[in-house]
């Protein structure tokens, strides 16, 4: 089996956020995916991806920071919108959160590792957790991923849904698209040469 992947050289942005939301849904219309969960902390992305799927059949489920957690805007006038058009919104203890989570800084092996992928696929793995164990996804069930690196979004996967206590269970079957390396910067140098110094 073959299938494109698409790298972003710098992450973020609005011009990769427009380019994932397309990917995002050609992938789940060719695997006959019904749920996309995405991330979207103001909501710009949220709303992006609601008027760019319309009309597709698609059920979004929007997965915001937190309440409480530092830079929390999704605007609650957007919330009853989206849910207004069949969507959810799902505001949940962000699972890998490393800073202050009961109280205590707790690092966290797991995001970190992810991280390594670049940020977005931390937040992948995150928030399709966070989706199962509220409902919104069946445990078992194929969806597309959507997230990013600061604003908007700038990685998608396919995955397999599975709780926060069944690990093991989620698999991450596809990449769809990604950014290079989640810091900005110069794009890494083509294989073969070697980085400048």
């Amino acid at each position: 089996m073959e299938e494109k992947i698409v790298y972003y050289e710098q992450p973020g942005g609005a011009e990769n956020t427009e380019t994932t939301l397309k990917l995002a849904l050609e992938r789940a219309k060719a695997r006959g995916i019904k749920k996309i969960v995405l991330a979207s902390t103001r909501g710009d992305t949220a709303r992006q991806a609601a008027a760019l799927w319309t009309k597709s059949g698609i059920k979004i489920i929007v997965v915001p920071h937190q309440f409480g957690f530092a830079g929390m805007h999704f605007p609650p006038e957007l919330k009853a919108e989206l849910e207004k058009q069949g969507h959810v919104v799902h505001f949940a203890t962000m699972l890998f959160h490393t800073d202050r989570f009961y109280g205590v800084d707790t690092p966290t092996i797991m995001a970190n590792l992810l991280r390594t992928f670049c940020q977005g696929m931390k937040v992948c793995v995150e928030i399709v957790l966070m989706a199962a164990d509220a409902g919104h996804v069946d445990i078992g069930e194929q969806v597309v991923v959507v997230t990013g690196t600061g604003r908007g979004a700038d990685t998608a996967v396919v995955a397999i849904a599975a709780t926060s206590t069944h690990l093991p269970d989620l698999h991450i079957t596809e990449i769809i698209c990604k950014p290079l390396q989640t810091k900005q910067g110069p794009p890494p140098p083509p294989p073969g040469q070697m980085p400048p110094k």
